[in-house]
Order: C-alpha cells, then structure tokens, then sequence
C-alpha cells in the first residue's frame, strides 16, 4: 500500500474513532437511545470497518507497481513450467502452447510490420 493511502486511511481511522467516542459517549446517557439504535450503530460501524478494509485490498491490488510483479511472476513461472524437466505434465503443455501463441503473435505482427513499410 503506498505512503499516502496508509496516510488516508490512518487518518480515516483516527476521525471514526473520534466520532466513534462521541457516539459511544452520547449512548452512555439514559434516555437518548433505544437498543434499536445502538445495535444499528455498532452494525454501521462494523459496515464501515469492512468497507475500509476492502477499499484497502482493492487499492493493493490495482497499484501499478503490484501488478507489475505478479506479471513478472506469471511469466518467470510460465518459463519454468515450459522448461523445467520437474514441472507436471498438463503444466508443461499448457506453458508450451501459452509460449508458442505468443511466438506465433510476434512474428505475424513483425510480417504486418515488414509488409506495411513495404507497400
């Protein structure tokens, strides 16, 4: 998660539980509430936890940089199933056949491009 989002999100949690106290301070006094109420600010409070949380993944997981790596995985784990004389054998053909498109999509694109500067 980068700097600034930990940032927003300390803050965010910081505000809520100032308003968090203040709710909880006002719950206190006799009279103002009903337990209807309580349970339906506790369940809000609960809600809004998550929604933070997923927020937070979901920040994660469309950060540039993250994704970048888990491509460079992806493709360092293709490899080694296309080459390794370990890896299992459905693993292997799948890599093989992944690798070869991708082979046969370069070379008819660098056809189109040779052919296009010619005509």
């Amino acid at each position: 998660m980068s700097d600034a989002t930990s940032r927003k999100t300390d803050s965010a949690k910081t505000d809520s539980s100032k308003t968090d106290s203040s709710k909880t301070d006002k719950a206190a006094e006799p009279g103002l509430t009903t337990p209807a109420m309580v349970d339906a600010e506790s369940e809000v409070v609960r809600t809004r936890a998550q929604l933070a949380a997923t927020v937070d993944e979901l920040a994660d997981r469309l950060d540039p940089r993250n994704q970048a790596k888990e491509a460079v995985d992806g493709a360092k784990r293709l490899l080694h199933d296309a080459t390794a004389k370990d890896a299992e054998p459905h693993r292997r053909t799948r890599a093989r056949a992944v690798l070869g498109g991708a082979v046969a999509v370069v070379a008819l694109l660098a056809a189109a491009g040779i052919r296009g500067r010619r005509g």
